[in-house]
């Protein structure tokens, strides 16, 4: 078993050619009880790499030899789980994403505020051991190549700090992917932030990520922190991304860069540390193309990019997949899990899932409701067509008896329901479902007259 090394034996190399700003980081690292290295060059870092171990590794990114990222990427080549932070010019946010894409552990810009740097230092020496890492007890189940993939890709992210944008399908398990990330990184005994910003009104956007100060607006009747502040040494989720407006898109872009944050009333600026990742299922690059998010900020979350496999890509996991969530439905209820017949699962494994991990999930428990003797039949499924076969079916049947209007409006009220239906009325969750945003399916169920529950 490994050992972690005592605070006094735990040794950073610090590589940077200004003599001022290699005694303030010496001088910063030593009070926190580190042991330092410091050079001034390239070669002087290989070489000390070479001869011992540390545990961190700071690095400025333009020396007299090279650059800094030469030096990220001489570190990754050697297979080692060295966590490397780069020092950045002032708001050289290109650099920043540079190091970050390399395999840089974090950065922080020049002039070096100390209290950043404590918390990067801290964060970095708090990494668990690549050994350690639980791969097996993973909750992202499955054996298929893009499941392990994603299992793999999750445990590297885990030992960064690099904003990652999570992509892929509705209910395919994005926040999943994220919370993993979390779990299995530094950050993992601080906050986990998950924030819907779909589900937020345009007027509170704001005050909901950033908090305000007492007064700052009616109603506003004592201090209150925001989203940034309750993720304050974790990890904020921002899941569904594109549903920001881009006025906020412009503040969020600001608070990523500067690492600080303002209150709505408050006049000074107060630091946060929080790593963001991101999700959608929509396609941002497609958005951007559209003027419909912000290319920086673009550039900013999508640092490193996670793709969740939809399940008709992996339906050899069905079975797996499916048997856990019978054991967890089983579990919840107090009763013995129910079982697919041969019939029921090769129904599931046959069928595209348009909603994913959270269509397998409904479509189970509305089964294990009504199955008679344990045993879940093809019937007690009750799996329908996707909307757009079911449309084309009709239209094949000479469905446009009636006006277009009003058959297309048919078309879209079904397909509301049917996505209520199978999420026990959520809108939020239908709304992924469907993929459209959560205002919009407001708006389409008050035009319908369909009601709230």
């Amino acid at each position: 078993m490994s050992r972690r090394p005592a605070a006094r034996d735990r040794m950073v190399l610090v590589v940077d050619d200004e003599p001022d700003i290699r005694e303030l980081l010496e001088l910063t690292l030593t009070k926190m009880g580190l042991g330092v290295a410091a050079v001034g060059t390239l070669a002087e870092a290989r070489e000390r790499l070479r001869a011992g171990r540390f545990e961190l590794c700071l690095t400025d990114m333009r020396l007299p030899d090279g650059e800094g990222l030469e030096l990220v990427r001489h570190i990754a080549a050697q297979g080692t789980d060295l966590p490397v932070a780069v020092i950045t010019a002032y708001g050289s946010a290109e650099n920043a994403v540079a190091a970050l894409k390399a395999g840089a552990f974090d950065y922080v810009s020049k002039p070096v505020g100390l209290e950043q740097l404590r918390a990067l230092v801290k964060s970095a020496l708090s990494l668990p051991d690549q050994a350690s890492a639980p791969a097996r007890d993973s909750p992202l189940l499955g054996e298929s190549a893009p499941l392990v993939q994603a299992r793999e890709l999750i445990a590297k992210l885990a030992r960064t700090q690099a904003p990652v944008h999570v992509c892929g399908e509705s209910g395919s398990g994005k926040e999943l992917a994220a919370r993993l990330i979390h779990g299995q990184g530094a950050r993992r005994d601080r906050p986990f932030v998950p924030v819907n910003c779909g589900a937020i009104p345009e007027s509170l956007v704001e005050s909901e990520f950033f908090g305000y100060r007492k007064g700052a607006f009616t109603g506003a009747d004592q201090d209150r922190d925001g989203f940034f502040q309750a993720a304050n040494g974790g990890t904020l989720f921002l899941d569904e991304v594109a549903d920001l407006p881009l006025g906020m898109q412009v503040k969020l872009l600001r608070a990523i860069q500067e690492k600080r944050v303002r209150k709505v009333g408050a006049t000074q600026e107060e630091p946060v540390d929080v790593r963001i990742v991101s999700a959608t299922h929509q396609n941002l690059a497609r958005l951007v193309e559209a003027g419909r998010f912000r290319q920086d900020l673009y550039y900013r979350l999508n640092v490193i990019e996670l793709k969740m496999p939809p399940l008709r890509e992996c339906r050899e996991d069905i079975a797996q997949i499916a048997g856990s969530i019978l054991a967890r439905i089983a579990q919840t209820a107090g009763t013995a899990p129910a079982h697919l017949s041969a019939a029921a699962l090769a129904e599931l494994s046959n069928y595209d899932f348009p909603g994913n991990i959270r269509e397998l999930e409904n479509v189970l428990e509305r089964a294990t409701a009504l199955s008679a003797g344990g045993e879940i039949s093809p019937d007690d499924l009750m799996l329908r067509p996707a909307p757009a076969e079911e449309a084309g079916a009709r239209g094949a049947e000479g469905a446009l008896d009636v006006p277009l209007p009003d058959y297309l409006d048919r078309v879209e009220r079904e397909a509301i329901l049917g996505a209520l239906a199978r999420t026990q009325f959520n809108r939020t969750a239908a709304a992924k479902l469907l993929g459209i945003t959560f205002r919009t399916l407001r708006y389409r169920m008050q035009r319908l007259g369909i009601k709230e529950g």
